[in-house]
């Protein structure tokens, strides 16, 4: 599962946004949904792997011995 902690700030035009959100709203799938999936098409199109485990904030078990 991906870890949704990051945030993207995208300025656009007021019109585009409310045709965008209207449509969304018509799919029954909210704007961060079709983000999210365009970031990981666009990703794929462009071969760019990446992990979907966050190693921000993560901690490492001690092995003991």
């Amino acid at each position: 599962m991906e870890n949704k902690t990051a945030r993207l700030t995208v300025l656009i035009d007021p019109v585009k946004k409310k045709a965008f959100d209207d449509l969304c709203e018509a799919q029954d799938i909210t704007p961060s949904q079709v983000v999210r999936q365009l970031i990981r098409d666009y990703l794929k199109m462009h071969e760019v792997t990446y992990s979907t485990k966050s190693k921000v904030g993560s901690t490492k078990k001690k092995e003991t011995a």
